[in-house]
């Protein structure tokens, strides 16, 4: 039977990190971004109206106020828009994406390593709280090269 210390400390650990999680998980299905565009008309400076443009992670959504011959609302795939421009900004959405998951599968390592050692053996654990420690900073430091590489991004296109 494992210690109680021992117990409270790797199931604080898995609930500090399911709550990491769960903020991970929100902030990947809101919006991400929102940028206003005027509209011209070509070959002219003058500004007839604007769009306002709102990215998420896998769709945008574009809003067109006044522009001329068109209005309303258009939804979009961020990817394929993302295909028609080309180069660096595909490939940086790529790759948050794909950072985004490690962070993901990062947390549930740590939240598995966790739950195990809380109800192994008092002498025994699985990487111990050294795992926990590296699979929770490897998951943090993932989040921030994702922030830095998605503000890169955006400032790119």
């Amino acid at each position: 039977m494992p210690s109680l210390n021992k117990i409270l400390l790797f199931l604080s650990s898995a609930l500090a990190t399911a709550i990491s999680v769960l903020v991970l998980g929100f902030s990947m299905s809101i919006q991400w971004v929102e940028t206003t565009m005027d509209c011209t008309s070509s070959g002219s400076s003058f500004s007839n109206g604007s769009a306002v443009v709102t990215l998420s992670l896998f769709d945008g959504t574009m809003t067109r106020i006044h522009c001329p011959f068109f209005g309303g609302q258009d939804d979009f795939e961020v990817f394929p828009q993302l295909a028609g421009i080309g180069g660096t900004p595909l490939v940086l959405h790529g790759l948050v994406v794909c950072v985004l998951v490690l962070c993901l599968l990062f947390s549930a390592c740590s939240i598995l390593i966790s739950l195990y050692n809380s109800v192994s053996n008092p002498y025994e654990t699985y990487m111990g709280p050294i795992g926990v420690y590296v699979c929770s900073s490897l998951s943090a430091s993932f989040s921030v090269v994702v922030l830095l590489i998605f503000a890169v991004n955006v400032n790119n296109v």
